[in-house]
């Protein structure tokens, strides 16, 4: 586990011109002209590509600040996503409101990329949710538990 600490960077640049242009668009249509302190660490050239436990109090932005970390990895270079084969990432949420909550967050960060986000939870048809785990998404934000979901006859974990 990586423990954060914040960008000290002192460069006259922007921290929001060093994130992926595709969520500063979505970020500046929001209204966004700075970060907040736990999206700013996150903008820390040391936390690319690797696991990251973010811990911050609740409406501090730690979805923005995740999607601004994982954006690079995703994207690459692109502005918009091409058809995936299989899910590119898997976001893990505790409760079913919590997985709602962010897939609503990340629709309008990652807006401009043609993004396909899925949210598996309880209480769906297992069918559903293995259409949600399998199909050409991007994103999956999903319960523990769901993941568990049968899958082509086998347990996903």
């Amino acid at each position: 586990m990586v423990t954060m600490m914040p960008n000290t960077d002192s460069s006259p640049i922007s921290p929001i011109a060093a994130i992926h242009p595709a969520l500063a668009s979505a970020l500046a249509e929001k209204g966004y002209s700075q970060l907040t302190p736990v999206q700013m660490a996150i903008t820390n050239e040391e936390y690319r590509d690797v696991d990251l436990l973010v811990s911050a109090q609740i409406g501090s932005g730690k979805t923005v600040a995740y999607s601004i970390a994982i954006a690079p990895t995703l994207l690459e270079s692109a502005e918009r996503f091409d058809e995936a084969g299989a899910p590119l990432g898997l976001i893990i949420a505790p409760t079913r409101e919590l997985a709602i909550q962010v897939r609503r967050e990340l629709d309008w960060v990652f807006a401009t990329t043609q993004i396909r986000i899925a949210t598996c939870v309880g209480g769906m048809d297992i069918r559903a949710n293995a259409v949600c785990l399998n199909v050409a998404l991007i994103l999956s934000s999903a319960l523990p538990g769901t993941c568990a979901t049968t899958s082509h006859g086998e347990r996903w974990t």
